[in-house]
């Protein structure tokens, strides 16, 4: 067996851009050269229990051999072609899959590459299903604060305009509408003015509103923020009453992150235009999509281009849609059912007492999702090391302390996740409340 050569850190260091990192002052990275089930191996030989399944998308764990399998079957036969004028088994089968799991509306599925791109597509779906419905001017989109869709421009333009990551740009990118974020929590009735600013930014726009985006449920990097279903129930009235779309980010929350196979099914409603990705492949290969109506679809072929305007060069590429088929196989056993209720039963035990902690401002927990929020912000490459220390790969960002494992984790293993976010929690507290501060890198990733 030949050996792994060492990681050149030096080289990485000095020519190797990380997310959302700095190349003048970088941040410390840790070398994997393995991974099983729940667990990263180090370049040390140190095993790490991941506690983020790859930024939520490896939600079957590492390695699994049915979608290894698939992907090494795939790529013996048709590892990529071009999907213009082109089509394949793979293609066809995860598109029949996912028109199979999804809510029976939506009969069209566009194969993109990314989650940024998925949502880019949503958007351009709107505005050219306007069009095809002689209404030009209805361009914009309208969303709300705290809000995360992706990192390109088109996403970066409904992402948190005050506090998110991507102010900066400022004019650069498209101006869109804003609202308040939902206020009501999770499980509660909602607050009796919770959606009048969505109404009234309707109500006075709607005539230039293409859709209103919105991720269910969770607002993800925006800040793991739980709220009310009928915050979406109403929402989809509203769209519904001003002739407006509404598009679902599903691409963090989808395949059972919530509790739901997806989170819109906590409303019981249904998209015009829904988003996927992360863990469509169950987090082996880049893939996201990309699923409309009957009504868009017509709406864009009526349009005056005719077609819809947008190609990646991997779109549909064989081997992701392989892995994804395969990943999808693993859903519809619904074991995932089960392993995420049993998560979230531990979490809500094991991290209920960390809500007493100083300098704790919250803990929340639903589904495979469990948070603690500090009041602070928290520096992000400090508490890399502290996590290491303990065993586990746990990555905060902001003011967060969070994990979202993949499904197939034990007790044993949770538990030592839920242990090492209580201490980094409870380290972090002492050291505020002795007047402790720390030096100010926060990651957003």
């Amino acid at each position: 067996m030949t050996a792994t050569p060492p990681i050149d850190y030096n080289f990485d260091k000095q020519h190797i851009w990380h997310p959302y990192t700095s190349m003048t002052h970088a941040q410390p990275t840790f070398g994997v050269v393995s991974a099983d089930g729940c667990e990263l191996t180090l370049d040390n030989g140190q095993q790490l229990i991941d506690g983020t399944s790859s930024w939520w998308a490896c939600v079957h764990g590492y390695s699994h051999p049915y979608i290894l399998e698939a992907m090494q079957a795939q790529l013996h036969t048709l590892s990529h072609v071009m999907f213009g004028g082109i089509t394949h088994h793979s293609a066809i089968d995860v598109c029949k899959k996912l028109l199979n799991l999804t809510s029976d509306n939506l009969t069209k599925v566009f194969l993109a590459d990314s989650g940024s791109i998925a949502v880019e597509v949503a958007m351009k779906m709107a505005l050219q299903y306007w069009q095809g419905q002689q209404l030009p001017n209805k361009q914009r989109i309208l969303t709300v604060k705290n809000g995360y869709h992706g990192d390109t421009f088109a996403a970066m333009s409904v992402c948190d305009p005050e506090g998110g990551m991507h102010t900066m740009f400022g004019n650069a990118v498209t101006q869109q509408l804003f609202v308040n974020a939902p206020q009501t929590p999770f499980g509660e009735p909602l607050q009796h003015d919770d959606l009048s600013s969505m109404r009234d930014a309707l109500d006075e726009h709607h005539q230039s509103i293409a859709a209103v985006i919105i991720e269910p449920i969770m607002q993800g990097a925006g800040g793991m923020r739980f709220y009310s279903s009928d915050y979406l129930k109403g929402l989809r009235a509203l769209c519904d009453e001003y002739q407006v779309l509404l598009i679902l980010d599903e691409i963090a929350t989808g395949f059972g992150r919530t509790g739901k196979l997806f989170a819109y099914e906590h409303a019981a409603i249904e998209a015009d235009i829904l988003c996927v990705g992360k863990a469509l492949t169950g987090g082996y290969i880049s893939l996201a999509a990309t699923l409309c109506s009957d009504d868009v679809a017509q709406g864009i072929s009526d349009s005056p281009s005719g077609v819809f305007m947008h190609g990646p060069t991997f779109m549909g590429n064989p081997l992701a849609c392989a892995a994804a088929s395969a990943s999808l196989d693993l859903i519809a056993r619904n074991e995932w059912i089960e392993q995420v209720a049993q998560i979230e039963a531990q979490m809500q035990t094991e991290l209920a007492p960390a809500s007493t902690l100083p300098g704790v401002a919250a803990v929340r927990v639903l589904g495979a999702v469990g948070v603690i929020e500090m009041q602070q912000p928290l520096n992000t490459a400090q508490l890399q090391q502290a996590f290491v220390d303990l065993g586990v790969w746990i990555r905060p960002f902001g003011r967060l302390i969070y994990i979202m494992p993949p499904y197939c984790i034990d007790q044993q293993q949770l538990t030592q996740l839920t242990n090492a976010m209580t201490s980094v929690a409870k380290m972090v507290g002492e050291q505020s409340a002795n007047g402790q501060v720390q030096p100010q890198f926060i990651s957003h990733g």
